[in-house]
C-alpha cells in the first residue's frame, strides 16, 4: 500500500477527521483525539478514528447479530413488526444519534455506546435477566454483561475498545454515570426508545387499549410515537445546551417516569404479554442447573474465558438467543424417538 499523502484534498484521514472534531463540537464533546486510550495499545486507524473503529467492531461482532433474536418485552412474537433487541438498539441509537449532533457532541462516540450498550442482555428479555441474577453467586447485571462481552467474550481476547466507550456501555443503566456526555445521552435515549416503542408494541398486541394511556403524559407529549418522541427530544437538546450534564425538564421528565410507571404496571408486570414469562423462565433455570451439572456440555471457548463452572455457564446462557434456548431445552430435556 502506498504512504498516504498529508494535505491530498481527495483523501480524508484520520487526522483529518480528529481535526474536524476540534473545529466543530462543542467543548463539552469527548474529542477521540483525546481518549483515554484501550486495555492493549494499537496502531491507530489511517482512515477511521478510534470511536469510528469501536462502532465498526461492536457492528460486526456476534453479540450483536444475536440481539436480532432477542426478546425486548413480547417473548418469540409471531408478528414481523415487533421490536426485539436489535430494533431497540438501532432506535436508541438514532435518538441518541439526533441528540449528540444537535448538542454539537461526539456522534461516533455516542453510536458506539448506543450500539453496544444491550450486547450482555440475557435471553427472554428482563425476565431473563432476574433468572441469572437470582441463580447465579455474582448476581448479574445486562450492563455488566455487556462490558464482559466486548472486553473478554467475544473474539479471542474482547474487542479491546476505547475507555470511554466502555464506560458508556457499562453506565447505560443504573445510578452511576458516565463519565462523558455521550454516554449520558445513550442512558437517556434508551429510556425515551423503550417507553415508547414499548407502548407502540403494547397497543399493537391489543395489550393496551389507546384511551388507557395515562391523560396528563399524553397531552405532555402527543398521541403517536414519533410526536412522543419529538417532543422529548426537543426537551432534552433545548434544555442541556451548554450544560455540563444530560438530563430533561423537569415538566417532561415527571411527564415521561408516569409513562414508565404505567408500563411497569400494565404491561412488564401486569399483563397478558407477561403470562408466558413463567415458561421462559423455567427454561433458563433448568438450563442453569444443567450446564453447572454437566460443564462439559458448554460450549469450549466460554469455558475457557472464565474463572469457574458458573461463571462459564451464565455467559454462555446469557449469550443465547430465544430460540436457542428453547431448541437447547428441546434436545436435553424432550424425549425423542428412538432411532434404529
Amino acid at each position: 500500500m502506498e504512504p498516504l499523502t498529508k494535505g491530498d484534498d481527495s483523501m480524508i484521514t484520520r487526522e483529518i477527521l480528529e481535526k474536524r472534531e476540534e473545529d466543530t463540537l462543542t467543548h463539552f464533546a469527548m474529542l477521540s483525539s483525546k481518549s483515554k486510550g484501550r486495555q492493549s495499545e494499537e496502531e491507530p486507524c489511517d482512515f477511521r478514528t478510534d470511536f469510528q473503529r469501536d462502532r465498526d467492531r461492536i457492528i460486526h461482532c456476534k453479540a450483536f447479530r444475536r440481539l436480532k433474536h432477542k426478546t425486548q418485552v413480547f417473548i418469540a412474537p409471531e408478528g414481523d413488526h415487533y421490536r426485539t433487541r436489535l430494533t431497540h438498539t438501532l432506535e436508541v441509537s438514532q435518538i441518541a444519534r439526533t441528540i449528540s449532533r444537535a448538542l454539537g457532541l461526539n456522534e461516533d462516540l455516542t453510536e458506539a455506546i448506543a450500539l453496544g450498550h444491550d450486547l450482555g442482555h440475557t435471553p427472554f428479555g428482563h425476565g431473563g435477566e432476574e433468572v441469572l441474577n437470582r441463580l447465579s453467586p455474582r448476581g448479574f447485571k445486562h450492563n455488566v454483561q455487556s462490558l464482559r462481552v466486548v472486553d473478554v467474550l467475544e473474539k479471542i481476547k474482547g474487542l479491546n475498545l476505547t475507555s470511554e466507550v466502555r464506560d458508556g456501555i457499562l453506565c447505560h443503566t443504573g445510578l452511576q454515570k458516565s463519565l462523558t456526555l455521550e454516554g449520558q445521552v445513550v442512558a437517556l435515549a434508551d429510556r425515551v426508545a423503550y417507553i415508547n416503542h414499548d407502548i407502540d408494541d403494547a397497543l399493537r398486541a391489543g395489550v393496551l387499549k389507546m384511551e388507557a394511556l395515562p391523560k396528563d403524559s399524553i397531552e405532555l407529549f402527543g398521541t403517536t410515537p414519533s410526536e412522543r418522541i419529538n417532543v422529548m427530544v426537543r426537551d432534552i437538546i433545548i434544555n442541556c445546551w451548554h450544560k455540563s450534564s444530560i438530563q430533561m425538564s423537569e415538566e417532561k421528565q415527571l411527564g415521561m417516569e408516569n409513562l414508565r410507571s404505567f408500563l411497569f404496571e400494565k404491561v412488564y408486570i401486569g399483563s397478558e404479554a407477561k403470562e408466558e414469562e413463567y415458561k421462559a423462565k423455567q427454561l433458563l433455570e433448568m438450563l442453569y442447573h444443567y450446564f453447572c451439572d454437566h460443564p462439559e456440555k458448554i460450549i469450549e471457548a466460554y469455558k475457557k474465558r472464565a474463572d469457574d463452572t458458573e461463571e462459564a455457564v451464565v455467559d454462555y446462557i446469557a449469550g443465547m438467543t430465544d430460540h436457542y434456548v428453547m431448541h437447547l431445552y428441546s434436545e436435553i430435556f424432550i424425549p425423542h424417538g428412538w432411532k434404529v
